[in-house]
C-alpha cells in the first residue's frame, strides 16, 4: 500500500499550469519567427518585443497614456455601476414599470457600442468624453441585467413580509432586495469591468483619444511593430489584472454568500 501511495503523483497546481501555459505561449512568439516560419516584419521575435517595452517604459509618453487609459475606465465603469445599480433597482423593484421597460431594454442592449462611434466624434470630436461615452454604454448594460435579474430573484415572501411590516422603500431596498441582488450586482461589475477595458481601448484606437490604444494606432501607422506588440502586451497585463482585482473584490463583498463560502482554495 506504501509502495501504491508513493507511486502517485499529486496533480500539479493551478498556478504552476497556467505558467508552464504562458512559458510556452512565450517561446512559440520567439521561435516562429527565428524559424523564418512568419516574416519578423510583421511578427518580431518576443524578445523584441520585449526590448521595445523596456524603452517603452522609460519614456513619460507611455506612463501618460497608460494613466489616460485607466483614468477612463475607471470613470465609466463607476458611472456604469452607479446608473445600472440605481435604474436596476428602481425598474425591478416596480412590476408596471419593469414591463413598460422590457421592450426598450431589450431594443438598446444589442446595439453595439461601435456603433455609437460616430455619434461620439460628432458631439465631442477626438477628446475622452468619446471614448467614455462608448465605455458607460457598454458597462451600463452588462449591470442593468445582472441587477434585474437579481431583483427578480429576492424571495416573494421576504417582500411582502416588509411590506406587511410597513417598511420604507429604503429599508426594503437595504434589508431585502440588495442581500439577494448583491451577487448579481458583483457578477455585472466584473464583465462590466472587462467590457470597460474594452471598449476603451478599442475607442482610443479607433477615435484617437488619448490612452495606449492611440499608442498602439501610433505605432502601427509608423511601422514600429515591435512597439505595437509591446503596447498590445500591457494591454493585456492590464486585463489580467482587472479581472484579479474584480475577483478579489467579488470574493471579499459575498464572504458571507455560499457561492463564496465554499469555494476550494
Amino acid at each position: 500500500m506504501r509502495g501504491r501511495d508513493e507511486g502517485r503523483r499529486r496533480p500539479l497546481p493551478v498556478w504552476l499550469l497556467g505558467l508552464i501555459g504562458l512559458a510556452g505561449f512565450v517561446a512559440i512568439l520567439e521561435l516562429v519567427p527565428r524559424a523564418g516560419l512568419v516574416d519578423e516584419r510583421f511578427l518580431p521575435p518576443f524578445s523584441d518585443m520585449l526590448s521595445a517595452l523596456a524603452a517603452q517604459a522609460g519614456t513619460a509618453e507611455f506612463w501618460q497614456a497608460l494613466l489616460e487609459t485607466l483614468r477612463g475606465w475607471a470613470i465609466g465603469l463607476s458611472v456604469a455601476m452607479a446608473a445600472g445599480v440605481v435604474l436596476g433597482i428602481l425598474i425591478g423593484g416596480i412590476p408596471l414599470l419593469r414591463a413598460a421597460m422590457t421592450s426598450t431594454i431589450e431594443f438598446l442592449r444589442p446595439i453595439p457600442s461601435v456603433a455609437l462611434i460616430p455619434l461620439a466624434v460628432l458631439l465631442f470630436g477626438t477628446d475622452m468624453r468619446s471614448t467614455l461615452l462608448l465605455v458607460v454604454y457598454a458597462a451600463f448594460w452588462q449591470v442593468l441585467v445582472q441587477v434585474l435579474y437579481g431583483v427578480r430573484d429576492v424571495d416573494p415572501v421576504a417582500r411582502e413580509t416588509a411590506r406587511s411590516y410597513r417598511f420604507s422603500p429604503l429599508t426594503q431596498v437595504r434589508t431585502v432586495i440588495w442581500p439577494t441582488a448583491l451577487p448579481y450586482v458583483m457578477t455585472g461589475f466584473r464583465l462590466g469591468a472587462a467590457v470597460a477595458l474594452i471598449l476603451e481601448i478599442t475607442g482610443e484606437l479607433i477615435i484617437g483619444s488619448p490612452g495606449l490604444g492611440r499608442q498602439i494606432a501610433v505605432a502601427q501607422t509608423s511601422g514600429a511593430v515591435a512597439s505595437m506588440y509591446a503596447l498590445v502586451i500591457v494591454v493585456g497585463l492590464v486585463g489580467v489584472v482587472v479581472n484579479v482585482i474584480a475577483r478579489a473584490g467579488e470574493r471579499r463583498s459575498l464572504r458571507w454568500h455560499p457561492s463564496i463560502r465554499t469555494e476550494v482554495p
